[in-house]
């Protein structure tokens, strides 16, 4: 591959890559919170319920582009493999675990925690804390967190390889 074509391969990864990043940090750090403290502030009985509901549908949005993205990049990723080293094969890895966090994140955590959600008989804020389903709820919700932060971790390193790589 010339050292165009290699170059705008990199530039197509790193923005994609950028893209998603920026997308699933404003969710983490801005929209999710936001929406829980906006909500939380009318007092509403349910408002973390109603929270939730939202996010749960914007982090769906942000696991389910993030797996396809991952896919996508390990298939650009193979395609200029040969042109180079250990780089590409830690970017491989990295697209790789990005695709298991995003899709266990989506496919078995988020996917069990709709599910303990549709069998209470009242909203998660009116179930007692000491509730073994809620207990679930919370556990579950830290495994969510931790595997978005895993997969924004991996695409933030896959950023600084490719960049690194590319200014060689």
């Amino acid at each position: 591959m010339n050292s165009i074509a290699l170059r705008t391969m990199n530039d197509i990864r790193f923005f994609l890559l950028a893209f998603w990043l920026g997308a699933a940090t404003l969710f983490s750090f801005v929209v999710a919170p936001s929406l829980f403290s906006v909500l939380r502030q009318f007092q509403l009985a349910n408002a973390n319920e109603i929270a939730g509901t939202i996010v749960t549908r914007i982090l769906s949005i942000v696991n389910v582009s993030g797996f396809l993205l991952s896919l996508v990049l390990i298939g650009l990723t193979l395609i200029i493999a040969g042109n180079g080293g250990r780089s590409y094969l830690v970017q491989l890895a990295l697209f790789l675990v990005m695709a298991i966090a995003t899709s266990v994140g989506h496919w078995l955590i988020a996917a069990r925690m709709r599910a303990i959600r549709a069998a209470l008989e009242l909203p998660i804020d009116q179930i007692a804390a000491t509730d073994s389903r809620r207990i679930m709820f919370a556990n579950l919700h830290r495994y969510s967190v931790t595997a978005l932060g895993i997969a924004m971790l991996a695409a933030l390193v896959s950023i600084v390889l490719i960049r690194v790589r590319s200014t060689w």
